[in-house]
């Protein structure tokens, strides 16, 4: 590596992690304006509401802005760069635009690098301790518990080809539940049919503890009917197949993901195609690192007049279109017919060619 290249790299770097810095503190002041009601409610001491809170959502924003971080860090030191005439001066002393942009990789892989290392375990665990904390202690204050997003009512789903669940209530935080039926079938015919008024996760046994139940079996003639005041039953579902709720799939890292898509593909579920795009998005969004800050690096380098302002918006319009074409990906993907592949994929796809044409186009 040259020092041309040790110095780009260093302006990247810092660069980013002082844009990255400031914005967290930006966001974690507005947050806390926000949620002051809420952390009052919860009467939890400063360090609680640190530690269960903000160690979660801290990297769940950092992940969700970062590739806008990194577009907009690379098109201001570049920038400036130009403004002070040190790209002309690269440019002019032999150095290919090609050469010129090396640096720029070596940074895009890193913190592309970077971030998809964190999608794939460190944001998933973020999110599920700042969901627990706002399923505990903020949604409680907006919603009933009939709408709350712990407690969830009427479940229905096919536990395998024979077996049907029901369950009346369960919460998600607690692990516990009130009237559950489960019914097994050959055919139209009911085998088996079980009742508990209540059950609960057993953590130590990794099973299903059931309290007052009924089991019934049905045969050509006759039915055998059975009670007990407890009992530990094996099922497929487990509590994080319950918590079908809008902060399930951000919770689960990769390997857990991936078993959890498959178990959802078995049942039919109508929310696979929500979990694939998380799936495919945790790989396309640290692409979408590398590529914009080409792109970055493409439109900045030419020096304009007005200084780095004009660079400065039009960053900040084609970061705005990456989030729309992204957004109507995803819908279109979940709510629609749209391949979840496609979704995740098609705006690197439509920006990767946008930055292949402007290479094209930049003056070497």
């Amino acid at each position: 590596m040259k020092k041309i290249d040790r110095y780009i790299l260093g302006k990247y770097l810092t660069t980013f992690f002082f844009c990255l810095l400031l914005m967290t503190v930006i966001v974690v002041v507005v947050d806390i304006s926000e949620k002051t009601d809420d952390f009052v409610k919860s009467k939890l001491s400063a360090w609680e509401i640190t530690r269960d809170y903000y160690f979660g959502f801290i990297p769940r924003i950092d992940a969700m802005l970062f590739p806008l971080f990194v577009f907009i860090s690379v098109i201001f030191f570049t920038a400036k760069m130009a403004e002070r005439s040190e790209v002309v001066a690269i440019l002019s002393s032999g150095v290919s635009f090609w050469r010129f942009l090396r640096p720029y990789f070596v940074g895009g892989f890193l913190l592309a690098g970077m971030l998809w290392l964190g999608y794939q375990y460190l944001v998933p665990r973020a999110n599920r301790k700042w969901a627990d904390f706002e399923k505990r202690y903020v949604d409680v204050n907006s919603a009933p518990t009939a709408n709350s997003s712990t407690y969830k009512q009427n479940i229905y789903f096919k536990d395998d080809l024979q077996t049907y669940v029901g369950i009346k209530g369960y919460d998600t935080v607690t692990r516990t539940g009130n009237t559950l039926f489960i019914s097994k079938y050959a055919g139209t015919k009911m085998l088996y049919n079980l009742r508990a008024t209540g059950f609960n996760w057993d953590t130590a046994t990794n099973k299903w503890k059931l309290r007052y139940v009924i089991e019934r079996d049905f045969g050509e003639i006759s039915e055998n009917v059975r009670f007990s005041e407890t009992k530990l039953m094996g099922y497929n579902f487990k509590p994080i197949d319950l918590r079908k709720d809008d902060y399930l799939k951000d919770q689960m890292t990769t390997p857990e993901l991936n078993r959890f898509i498959k178990e959802e593909k078995k049942r039919g579920s109508e929310m696979l195609n929500a979990l694939k795009v998380e799936r495919f998005n945790r790989d396309a969004i640290p692409v979408s690192v590398l590529i914009l800050t080409l792109i970055g690096a493409i439109l900045a380098s030419r020096k304009v007049r007005g200084g780095s302002g004009l660079h400065l918006a039009v960053g900040v319009i084609i970061s705005v279109m990456y989030i729309l074409f992204s957004r109507f990906s995803i819908v279109f993907a979940t709510k629609g017919n749209f391949t979840p592949l496609l979704a995740a994929w098609t705006p690197n796809l439509i920006f990767g060619a946008l930055a292949v044409y402007l290479y094209r186009r930049a003056p070497k």
